[in-house]
């Protein structure tokens, strides 16, 4: 593992760490993003750009768009656009959640995503997102929490009460996963807005903090990510899918010049199927791509058509990658390796939106800046998943590329990657910024 490869790590299990939630993970970018000079910008206000200058603008406090205004015509050169998504698969507590019994308080959750439910069980879990209270002077208020330590677990059943289990037991999201957090007095309830009211008084010194309205809250694994392997040839975490995308988007939005406009969207609710304000299927990007071209005076709809056509997305969401001990479930030609770099993902039925075209464009970027590159196609018998690709080449007709790292346990609470990938990409979407 070369030193870009080790700084890339170094810098993206910090960000995972931090970024436990969608609104963590946009508070992270909004730091980076400040940091390299990029500026704010707010929906409810009137926005007046520059070129050659950075801006970013976020909508629910989970979803982010950041962007270069570049120093050339846009209807002419179009924006260079990479998409990700902020959210993971995860357990979300219930609005009213305590359950009270043999002298235990327990959470209510609710299964987010496509989630891999067997690895949630014996995990040192904590609790992060948002809350949403009321203070003495009866104003509104919102702040994001992260308790940081373990909190909670959901142990698992022994196997001397069920031998069945290594075989053929089968989840029961409702009342196999509601996590242990504390054990009570007999005949004594736990109340979670309680006890949230107090973390925010005594831990975040919200003293006119009074009550909690209501919540989006998720459990998450504090295990930190690492590097595994022999040789350091692995990484391994939770949100991998898609934080690294989000990360090595970022780091290579800020290290790109100002010769035409770029653009990075991280989107929330990607796991659920986008459809949400927030969400790519919302009209987040398209109305941010109106306002640029209105700050810079595009304002009929020939020169937006003719920007939107000059323009290219890359949608970066995690491939599958060959598992050796189940080779069966790829297609013979089409099983990526970890450490062999980004893959290009390609689907007959358009649940992925690289076409031949931008699939020979990508080819020969790579080729340029010696990437090597691989290929992913489901096979015929297995059902495909999806990603933002499709839905923004179908909304706003931008012609799409689907890419990722190949990884392992995807929508486990502990993913695996190659240590080597995250490099790879960020080399690829940085000349693709460029180009």
């Amino acid at each position: 593992m070369n030193n870009n490869s080790l700084e890339i790590n170094k810098g993206l299990i910090n960000f995972i760490q931090a970024s436990p939630t969608p609104y963590h993970a946009v508070k992270s970018l909004v730091c980076a993003l400040e940091d390299a000079g990029f500026i704010c910008l707010e929906e409810s206000s009137e926005w007046k750009l520059e070129p050659g200058q950075g801006y970013f603008v976020s909508r629910s406090g989970s979803s982010i768009i950041a962007f270069k205004t570049g120093n050339g015509d846009l209807p002419v050169h179009g924006f260079r656009m990479v998409g990700a998504h902020t959210d993971s698969p995860c357990l979300k507590i219930k609005p009213e959640p305590e359950i009270n019994q043999y002298q235990y308080g327990q959470l209510g959750v609710e299964v987010y995503g496509g989630v891999l439910l067997n690895p949630w069980f014996d995990r040192d879990l904590s609790i992060a997102g948002r809350i949403d209270y009321r203070d003495t002077k009866g104003n509104l208020g919102n702040c994001l929490i992260n308790f940081e330590k373990a909190v909670a677990v959901i142990p698992s059943l022994a196997i001397h009460l069920d031998r069945d289990a290594n075989d053929k037991r089968a989840i029961n999201a409702q009342t196999y996963l509601p996590p242990l957090l504390t054990q009570t007095d007999d005949g004594a309830t736990f109340k979670l807005k309680d006890m949230l009211l107090d973390y925010l008084v005594k831990e975040l010194d919200l003293e006119d903090a009074e009550k909690v309205l209501a919540y989006d809250l998720r459990l998450y694994d504090v295990q930190p990510p690492s590097l595994v392997g022999l040789n350091d040839e692995f990484l391994t975490g939770a949100r991998l899918d898609n934080l690294l995308s989000c990360y090595v988007g970022l780091e290579s939005l800020i290290a790109s010049n100002d010769k035409h406009g770029s653009l990075l969207i991280c989107s929330d609710h990607e796991e659920v199927g986008s459809v949400s304000a927030a969400g790519a299927k919302g009209p987040f990007l398209e109305a941010v791509l109106e306002r640029v071209a209105e700050a810079f005076s595009y304002t009929n709809s020939e020169a937006k058509r003719r920007m939107l056509d000059k323009s290219l997305m890359f949608s970066v969401d995690n491939a599958h990658g060959i598992h050796p001990n189940f080779p069966e479930k790829h297609d013979d030609k089409h099983g990526p390796l970890l450490n062999h770099g980004p893959v290009i993902k390609i689907n007959a039925n358009q649940r992925y939106a690289t076409s031949s075209e931008t699939s020979a464009f990508f080819r020969q970027l790579c080729e340029d800046n010696n990437v090597p590159v691989q290929a992913f196609v489901v096979r015929n018998d297995m059902g495909c998943g999806s990603t933002i690709g499709p839905i923004v080449a179908g909304e706003l007709g931008v012609k799409t590329l689907d890419i990722g790292v190949p990884t392992f346990a995807m929508h486990s609470i502990r993913e695996m990657a190659g240590s080597k990938d995250a490099a790879y990409l960020a080399t690829a979407l940085t000349a693709f910024f460029n180009r």
